[in-house]
């Protein structure tokens, strides 16, 4: 089993919600979060006055899968979420060592 944890750009969360859908995800967890990569943030202006914004909102998705379906959601989730543009993301593999399922007792990938 693996855990995939992709952080990316809120406006790319439908788009990647449907590329999950349509590999037979059914069930995903979603943050919001902040942070910077390379970018380090950017300037804005608001009322005439000039700030730094250090951490860009992001979307934290998180999803648990069989080992053998990680390579098909880290692929739907890079082409959903890729604009090409500086702060795309970045997606993370773990391995999962135990799954339960709280409600039935079911565990590993009978948990998923």
């Amino acid at each position: 089993m693996k855990f995939v944890m992709a952080i990316i750009k809120p406006f790319k969360l439908e788009a990647v919600r449907e590329a999950l859908t349509e590999l037979g995800i059914q069930g995903l967890t979603v943050t919001e979060v902040k942070g910077f990569g390379r970018q380090k943030g950017h300037t804005e202006i608001y009322r005439g006055a000039e700030y730094a914004v250090s951490f860009l909102p992001k979307v934290k998705v998180e999803v648990a899968v069989d080992s053998d379906m990680a390579d098909k959601v880290v692929e739907a989730i890079a082409t959903a979420a890729k604009t090409g543009q500086i702060g795309d993301g970045k997606i993370f593999v773990h391995s999962i060592d135990k799954a339960v399922r709280i409600r039935t007792g079911e565990t590993d990938t009978d948990a998923l």
